[in-house]
């Protein structure tokens, strides 16, 4: 995971559309959506975007696992009711939060951590301006691009979520164990496609799991001790190595990538095609004909890779935006601001 960042000079390329073209195209999607701009803060927190990228950046150095953790929680974050920053929010005596829900009790603090530092900047140069859900935007691009991945615009003016509940988690996240028709189904609640689902799995070219995520398809896949026949064995048997001691100790993990862990690329479909995948959920992307051929296509072209990835971002990061009144403006990220005065 320390790994200095590789060569970035597969960056996306920006596609420019007419104006009026892109304001049908956002106004179709979603309302809220189409009231965002890049330039949000420009007049009233015009260094907002540096402040972040200076936290988030320090952030990485000094902790490397930060940015696919960064990826997760923003991932767990939109799929649960929009990119509204309502994962950032800590349970009280009165209200089990997202962030406790059991899909997410897995997702590291360092996160949670970034955010919190970034928000605490800002305050001090512009308080009571700039979103949470702006802020965990705005980080997850910097630290994907900090590990050598490509630009992506992010459209700010987010509201904050006015509500958190770990109740409104279950059957909105993917988790490792679905089926590709529950996967399709997962990400077409919100909007996203096939080509999105398969772009966005790239994420795991960072990252670790947790043994107890795949130990099913690694211990005893048949019930006779066996493992998932789709699995390259000289793998399994790394990962039995590695897991041995998982249920004493479920901090024991396996990275995503074991190839480079600490770099955003298209190794990660390589991986695929030669059954190094970790999760179940991502073999079956090589093994169902709806998505080895993207696959197989990022496998082999890193910039397409990045092309699609980059589209899957940016409109993954306008679903179920707050605006106006739908939100506010959090003083802290992980609390109501009707709990905080």
């Amino acid at each position: 995971m320390s790994k200095k960042v590789g060569d970035v000079s597969m960056a996306a390329r920006v596609v420019a559309f007419p104006p009026a073209l892109l304001l049908l195209i956002l106004s179709l999607a979603s309302p809220a959506a189409a009231k965002l701009s890049a330039g949000y803060y420009q007049k009233t927190c015009p260094k907002a975007e540096q402040i972040i990228s200076d936290v988030v950046t320090g952030k990485q150095i000094s902790t490397p696992t930060t940015a696919a953790g960064s990826l997760r929680l923003f991932f767990h974050d939109c799929f649960v009711g929009g990119c509204d920053a309502s994962m950032l929010i800590s349970s009280n005596a009165f209200n089990r939060a997202e962030r406790d829900a059991d899909d997410n009790v897995s997702l590291p603090g360092d996160a949670f951590d970034t955010v919190i530092r970034a928000k605490t900047a800002l305050e001090l140069q512009c308080p009571g301006v700039v979103s949470c859900a702006d802020i965990l935007a705005l980080a997850t691009r910097d630290l994907v691009l900090m590990l050598g991945g490509p630009f992506y615009t992010v459209r700010l003016g987010r509201k904050d979520a006015l509500a958190s509940t770990a109740a409104s988690v279950p059957g909105n996240l993917p988790n490792p164990n679905m089926t590709m028709d529950q996967l399709i189904d997962v990400f077409a609640k919100k909007k996203m496609t096939v080509q999105d689902m398969v772009a966005l799995s790239g994420a795991h070219t960072v990252g670790f799991s947790h043994c107890n995520q795949f130990a099913s398809r690694v211990f005893n896949y048949d019930g006779r001790g066996g493992h998932d026949p789709t699995m390259n064995p000289e793998y399994v048997a790394a990962l039995k190595q590695a897991c041995a001691n998982y249920e004493k100790d479920p901090t024991i993990a396996a990275f995503n990538d074991l190839m480079t862990p600490g770099k955003f690329d298209n190794l990660y479909y390589q991986n695929l095609l030669r059954g190094l995948g970790l999760l179940a959920s991502d073999s079956v992307l090589a093994a169902d004909k709806r998505t080895r051929p993207l696959v197989e296509l990022y496998a082999a072209n890193q910039t397409a890779f990045f092309n699609d990835f980059t589209k899957a971002m940016e409109k993954l990061s306008l679903v179920g935006v707050k605006t106006g009144d739908k939100g506010e403006v959090r003083r802290r990220c992980d609390e109501f601001n009707s709990l905080s005065t």
